[in-house]
């Protein structure tokens, strides 16, 4: 009988694991439930790692789009699929929001599905209106300082990862802007172009071509280091004081239903991780504005539990209600 420790060694040498009946992993196609509309960045992201875990699995990996409700729709489809690795859920930073925004939801976050491995990194910038009075970062944190509750900072919708990280990179900075959101990134766009608001803080991804272009200057990236897409642009803890610790860059994963066999998981994770270690795919995630970065479900676990308290925080100091 195989024991445990070989097992394992087998299972992340790429060997096909076995289930708990005893059956070869995996025995039909796998399917990653994604709770956003085809053609988005996680929708996106899903498909280059469906195509790339397919070969090394043996089987056909399908994407259910699954939008609408929070990521709700999704999470409750593979809360309840049957725990055996083929229905996999793709989680985000935006999954930790909805567990800290809605009062009731119809799984548990943490207890409910089993971390499988990160995918990626994206940042969220802060922009301005190319040619205006702000240049910099130094000089919009100045103006708040200077004249109290009197700059803007657009967002999309109340209750998203960008409008949460507005609040949070308000207080963390100590200072006092009005966060504004509006109904999407393009309404955003347009307002921070018109001069309707002094400055917009979103995901980087939709912002580049509004970069490219001059439309827009980059003030400051939110995450723990500057974008390889925007290497002259600081990151926002370069700044120092209060904001030395900010780390806001956004994420996506993959998750199965809790009681899924950890063999299982452990293949998964590896084929994921490998795939996510090939230059071509990282490369083809650079293009999305999208970063790399596989984890062990461990490490996923950990992330998603503390992006649940830092987001459960600030919902409750910003006074924002809960849904």
């Amino acid at each position: 009988m195989l024991d445990r420790r070989r097992f394992a060694a087998l299972a992340l040498a790429g060997v096909p694991a076995l289930g708990a009946a005893g059956t070869t992993f995996p025995t039909r196609p796998l399917k990653i439930v994604v709770p956003n509309a085809a053609g988005g960045a996680a929708d996106l992201t899903a498909r280059l790692v469906a195509r790339e875990i397919a070969g090394p699995m043996g089987r056909n990996v399908v994407i259910d789009n699954r939008p609408g409700a929070g990521g709700v729709v999704a999470g409750e489809l593979v809360a309840r699929a049957e725990p055996d690795g083929h229905t996999m859920l793709l989680v985000s930073s935006g999954t930790a929001v909805s567990a800290a925004l809605f009062r009731s939801l119809p799984f548990d976050t943490l207890k409910d599905f089993a971390p499988v491995s990160m995918l990626a990194t994206f940042d969220l910038a802060i922009v301005v209106k190319e040619g205006g009075r702000l240049r910099t970062l130094g000089e919009l944190l100045a103006q708040a300082r200077a004249h109290p509750g009197q700059l803007n900072l657009g967002t999309p919708q109340v209750g998203t990862t960008q409008h949460l990280a507005a609040e949070l990179f308000k207080a963390t900075a100590g200072i006092d802007l009005q966060v504004v959101p509006f109904n999407g990134t393009p309404a955003v766009l347009t307002a921070v172009r018109a001069g309707d608001i002094d400055a917009a803080l979103d995901i980087l991804g939709p912002l580049m071509p509004q970069i490219a272009s001059r439309a827009l200057r980059p003030l400051a990236v939110l995450g723990d280091r500057r974008a390889p897409q925007l290497p002259e642009v600081p990151a926002a803890r370069e700044s120092g004081g209060p904001l030395a610790g900010l780390n806001l860059s956004s994420w996506n994963g993959l998750a199965v239903p809790a009681r899924t066999p950890p063999d299982v998981v452990a293949r998964l994770s590896h084929e994921v991780r490998a795939a996510l270690g090939r230059p071509e795919v990282a490369q083809r995630l650079l293009e999305l504005n999208l970063v790399a970065q596989g984890s062990t479900p461990a490490q996923l676990q950990a992330r998603l539990a503390a992006d649940i308290r830092r987001w459960s925080e600030v919902i409750a100091q910003a006074k924002i209600p809960r849904q």
